[in-house]
C-alpha cells in the first residue's frame, strides 16, 4: 500500500502539486466545497459559507523550437552560351580588261646651226727691266772668353755619436684573477599537454547535385536583298545581246537559333556520421636542469719583462768634399756674314695672247620621238570577299548567390494558461440566532 501511495503521489506533475496535493479542485466532492442551496434557508447560522471559484493563471514555460536560418552562398557556376562567328572568306573571279599599250618611236630630223670657232694668236713684244743682284760676303773678327775650371778638393772632420745599448731585466707581479666554478641544480617545470579525445556525431551536411537544362532560342529574322535572275535581250540598233538584270527584292530570312545549356543546384540535406577530435589538457611535472657559475678570485705571480737603455759615446772620422772654381781666359775668331747689293739691267721679250672669232655654219641630225598606241587583251583574276557564318560554344563562369537553409535550435518562452480553483467566503445576509455548525466557536 504503501508504494502505491508513492506511485500515486510520484506521478502528479508539478502544476498538481499546488492544489494540496489533490490533483485539481475539481476532484473535491460537490458536497464538501460547495454549500447547498437551502442550507441558509433552513438553518440560521453565523458561520461564512465557501464558494469554489475559478480563474484562469498564465504562466511563462520555456521552450525548445527549431528555427529555419538561411545562409547566402556564392557560387562560380559554368554557363555554356553558343554565339555566332561570322568570317570572311574570299573566292577567285576571272574578268577581261582591255589594257593600252604605248610605244615610243622615233624619226631622223636634219637641221643647221651655225658655231663658233674660237682660235688663240700670239704676239710679240719687247722691254727693258732692272734687275737686282745680291752677294754675300765674309770678315774675320776676333773675341775674348772667359772659361770656368772646377776642382774637387776633400778635407777630414772628427765627430761624436751617441750609440744606445739596451738591456731586458725580470721583476715578479702578482695579479688577482677570478675562476670559474660550474655547479648543476634541478628545478620543477610543470607543462601542459593536449591528450586527444575522438567522439562520433551526426552532422546535417548540404549537399546537392547539379541538373542541366537546355533552351533553345530562334534566330531573329532580318531583310535579305535578293536578285532575281537577268534575261538577255536582242539589242537592233547594236546589233548584239544586251544582259538586264532582275529585279531587286526585300526577303526576311530567319538567322539560326542559339541553343543554352543552364546549370542550376538542387540542394538536399544528408545526415553525415563525423568522427570530431577533441583535446584535453593535461599537467605533467619533469626536473629540468640548469647550471649556476660563480666567481672564485685566485692570486697568481708572474714575470714581467723590461728593457733598460743606456747611452755610449763614440768617436768618428769622416771626409767631407768641397769644389773650388777658376776662371781661364781664351782668344777665339768668328766669320761675320754681310751681303751687296748691284742693279742690272736686262732686255726681255715676251708673247701677248689674244682670240679670234669666226662663225662655221654645220648640219646635224637630231631623233624625234613620237609616241603610238594599241590595245591588248588581258585576263586578269579578282577575289570577292564573302561572309560565312558558324557557331562556336563559349563556357564562362557565372557567381550566382543560392540561399542555404539550415535549423537552428531556440528557447523561447510560451504562456501555457492553467485553472486555479480558490474559495471564496459569503456570508448570509440574517442575524445567527441559534449556533447550528459545529465549526463556530459561539
Amino acid at each position: 500500500m504503501l508504494a502505491a501511495v508513492v506511485l500515486l503521489t510520484g506521478g502528479q506533475s508539478q502544476s498538481d502539486a499546488g492544489y494540496g496535493g489533490a490533483t485539481n479542485y475539481n476532484s473535491c466532492p460537490p458536497a464538501t466545497c460547495v454549500a447547498p442551496a437551502d442550507n441558509c434557508v433552513t438553518k440560521t447560522s453565523c458561520c461564512p459559507a465557501y464558494k469554489t471559484v475559478k480563474e484562469i493563471v498564465w504562466e511563462q514555460r520555456p521552450t525548445t523550437c527549431c528555427k529555419t536560418v538561411y545562409d547566402t552562398v556564392c557560387e562560380q557556376v559554368p554557363v555554356t552560351s553558343y554565339k555566332n562567328v561570322y568570317e570572311t572568306c574570299y573566292r577567285n573571279e576571272c574578268y577581261t580588261v582591255c589594257k593600252p599599250v604605248y610605244k615610243t618611236c622615233y624619226r631622223d630630223q636634219c637641221y643647221k646651226v651655225c658655231k663658233p670657232v674660237y682660235k688663240t694668236c700670239y704676239r710679240e713684244v719687247c722691254s727693258t727691266i732692272r734687275k737686282p743682284v745680291y752677294k754675300t760676303c765674309y770678315r774675320d773678327e776676333c773675341y775674348t772668353v772667359c772659361k770656368p775650371v772646377y776642382k774637387t778638393c776633400y778635407r777630414d772632420e772628427c765627430y761624436t755619436v751617441c750609440k744606445p745599448v739596451y738591456k731586458t731585466c725580470y721583476r715578479e707581479v702578482c695579479y688577482t684573477t677570478c675562476k670559474t666554478v660550474t655547479k648543476t641544480c634541478y628545478r620543477d617545470h610543470c607543462y601542459t599537454v593536449c591528450k586527444p579525445v575522438t567522439e562520433t556525431k551526426w552532422v546535417d551536411v548540404c549537399s546537392g547535385e547539379w541538373k542541366t537544362e537546355t533552351v533553345h532560342c530562334p534566330g531573329p529574322v532580318v531583310e535579305k536583298c535578293v536578285c532575281d535572275p537577268g534575261t538577255w535581250e536582242f539589242d537592233p540598233c547594236s546589233c548584239c545581246c544586251v544582259y538586264k538584270p532582275g529585279c531587286c527584292r526585300t526577303v526576311k530570312v530567319q538567322c539560326p537559333g542559339t541553343t543554352t545549356c543552364r546549370r542550376y543546384w538542387c540542394p538536399k540535406i544528408v545526415k553525415k556520421k563525423v568522427c570530431c577530435t577533441r583535446y584535453v589538457q593535461e599537467v605533467k611535472h619533469c626536473k629540468v636542469p640548469y647550471t649556476v657559475c660563480c666567481q672564485v678570485p685566485q692570486t697568481c705571480t708572474k714575470r714581467v719583462p723590461y728593457t733598460t737603455c743606456c747611452m755610449v759615446r763614440e768617436c768618428k772620422t769622416r771626409r767631407i768634399p768641397y769644389t773650388t772654381c777658376s776662371y781661364v781666359k781664351e782668344c777665339k775668331t768668328k766669320r761675320v756674314p754681310y751681303t751687296t747689293c748691284c742693279w742690272k739691267e736686262e732686255c726681255v721679250t715676251k708673247k701677248v695672247p689674244y682670240t679670234t672669232c669666226t662663225m662655221v655654219e654645220e648640219c646635224k641630225t637630231k631623233r624625234v620621238p613620237y609616241t603610238t598606241c594599241c590595245m591588248v587583251r588581258e585576263c586578269k583574276t579578282r577575289r570577292v570577299p564573302y561572309t560565312t557564318c558558324r557557331r562556336v560554344c563559349c563556357t564562362k563562369m557565372v557567381t550566382r548567390r543560392r540561399c542555404v537553409p539550415r535549423q537552428v535550435q531556440c528557447t523561447v518562452m510560451k504562456c501555457v494558461p492553467r485553472v486555479v480553483c480558490r474559495q471564496v467566503p459569503v456570508c448570509c445576509p440574517q442575524t445567527c440566532t441559534k449556533p447550528q455548525c459545529g465549526s463556530c466557536g459561539g
